[in-house]
């Protein structure tokens, strides 16, 4: 049984888990940076349906998409070491925030490919096809007409991920990592005051996920500033569409943040 509920152990817990912020902050802007890379690289070949990679694009999204996040961290942290022990490579001195992120990073990529092609496929093929006609090149008809429209569509769902990725470090714990959840159990142990302690843990994830979905609410509506309300809710539609069918579940895509 905890000790009686006393208010002043939230406010006095809430100050403690501060400075343990940084460290679920960086499990996120860590894996959000591996996500990209990887995403992006996931998601070409079912862009331009390269055959073979295709397909393993599609096996390694439903992979992450479809296990939980935590087997995922067992896996990789039990599990990388043995496989790469037959290759003679020694990783067990790694510390395990790196493997965290890793998990985290491929975790997200799964997610963050899917919203690539949903954005890039909603950017309407008449554009493309004119930027062609007047003489513009592949990669110039990407980087002037797809990519800005694409990145202003893709911003709610990048947010929703980084949202996601926060909140899924409260599994880090598992692994020994002392980030905010982790830091809660122990406060809650020395003072048998479980209660406080989680719903100080709780108040600061409430409130740096509405920083964030603040944040990203400012950069989506600067990155639409120049965009017909109109034509912005019809992009927004087919991209929502689309992940709803790729996703199996209903997204909602609204311009000023997302909810999934």
């Amino acid at each position: 049984m905890g000790a009686q509920f006393d208010i002043a152990y939230v406010f006095e817990y809430a100050v403690k888990l501060l400075p343990f912020i940084r460290i679920s902050l960086l499990i996120v802007a860590g894996s959000l940076v591996v996500g990209l890379g990887v995403g992006f690289l996931v998601a070409l070949p079912r862009l331009y349906r390269i055959p073979v990679l295709q397909r393993l694009s599609q096996i390694y999204a439903s992979f992450f998409r479809g296990t939980p996040i935590l087997i995922q961290l067992f896996l990789f942290y039990y599990g990388l070491p043995e496989v790469l022990k037959l290759i003679h490579v020694d990783v067990s001195r790694v510390p395990v925030l790196y493997f965290v992120i890793l998990t985290y990073g491929l975790h997200s990529a799964a997610f963050i490919s899917e919203g690539i092609r949903a954005a890039v496929t909603s950017v309407d093929r008449g554009q493309i096809e004119a930027a062609y006609a007047i003489g513009m090149t592949g990669p110039q008809a990407f980087a002037r007409i797809v990519f800005p429209q694409a990145l202003a569509i893709s911003i709610p769902i990048f947010g929703n991920v980084t949202i996601a990725s926060l909140k899924d470090t409260s599994l880090a714990f598992t692994l020994g990592v002392m980030e905010l959840t982790s830091k809660s159990q122990s406060l809650g142990q020395l003072t048998r005051h479980f209660i406080e302690s989680y719903i100080a843990l709780a108040i600061i994830y409430l409130l740096i996920s509405i920083l964030l979905e603040k944040a990203f609410h400012y950069v989506e509506r600067r990155l639409l500033r120049h965009e017909d309300q109109e034509v912005a809710t019809k992009k927004f539609a087919i991209a929502r569409q689309w992940l709803s069918r790729r996703l199996g579940a209903k997204v909602t895509l609204r311009e000023g943040g997302s909810e999934t």
